[in-house]
This record gives C-alpha cells, sequence and structure tokens, in this order.
C-alpha cells in the first residue's frame, strides 16, 4: 500500500483497544521490519496533565499501540484474520528526553529486531519533528485471543 492508502485505513480496525483509551490517529507507514505512526497530542487524551503535558505512560502505550497496529495490518491484511490481542512483555532502556506537549505531532516508529514465536522485540523511537523525544526498546506477546469487531 502507498503512504496514502495507509492514512486511510481506521486504526481501530487494527487495534483491540477502544476510545477513549487509542493513543495513535493513523498509520502511516508498514513494511517487514519499520511500523511508523502517527498521534496528535489533543487536549482531551485521557493522559493530558493539567499543564497541557501528555503523561510518560502514555507515551509508552503509544509505542504499544505502533506494535499491536502493525499486527493487526500483518492478521488483517496480510494473513486476512482477525485482529488479536497482544501484551507488554518487557519494557528496557526507556528514555524520556522530555515530555509530549498539547497540540504536537508524535512519530512514533518501531523496528523489529527479532521475532520468536509469538514474541517481538522492537526498538522504538518517538519524534516530534526531527527532534527525538523518547526511546526505548520493547518486547510485545501475541496472544491467541482474537479481537471481535
Amino acid at each position: 500500500m502507498t503512504k496514502t492508502q495507509l492514512e486511510t485505513i481506521d486504526v481501530l480496525t487494527l487495534l483491540p483497544q477502544r476510545p477513549p483509551f487509542v493513543m495513535i490517529d493513523r498509520l502511516i507507514h508498514f513494511d517487514e521490519v519499520v511500523t511508523t505512526t502517527q498521534l496528535e497530542v489533543r487536549p482531551d487524551n485521557l493522559f493530558m496533565e493539567a499543564d497541557g503535558l501528555l503523561n510518560n505512560c502514555a507515551l509508552v502505550e503509544n509505542i504499544a499501540q505502533t506494535c499491536a497496529a502493525r499486527m493487526g495490518y500483518i492478521n488483517q491484511y496480510i494473513y486476512k484474520e482477525r485482529v488479536r490481542l497482544g501484551f507488554i512483555g518487557s519494557i528496557k532502556n526507556l528514555q524520556v528526553l522530555r515530555p509530549a506537549r498539547e497540540g504536537e505531532v508524535l512519530t512514533t516508529s518501531i523496528e523489529v529486531v527479532q521475532e520468536v514465536l509469538q514474541l517481538t522485540l522492537v526498538n522504538a523511537t518517538v519524534k516530534v519533528g526531527d527532534e527525538t523525544i523518547v526511546t526505548a526498546e520493547m518486547k510485545i506477546a501475541l496472544s491467541d485471543i482474537e479481537v471481535k469487531g
């Protein structure tokens, strides 16, 4: 799919999460190794703090949901199956260089380092423009539980 075609996909069809817990707006890149999503930090975000900063928990969830969007895309568009639930297995080397601010657009990329059975290890980067604000390693475990659409 082209970038324009990817951006027309309703991310809710790729994710097990439902509003108000959705932390990505659109899928903008997918290939075998790298998946990229975007999120506009809005004032009504569940994790928005009174000072206009996004709680760091939202940044971790944003990375996890980028992983979920990758697996949802694979299941739905490649394997023609239903989306399945995944779980964060571990987070290592999480560095929040600065919080995200209301009005910013986060571009989150995950790079698959290793996939073994139902486990995927990724390196993640969250950027605002060219500025990296978060890096982490995350391990995601995919379950056999299908999400009913």
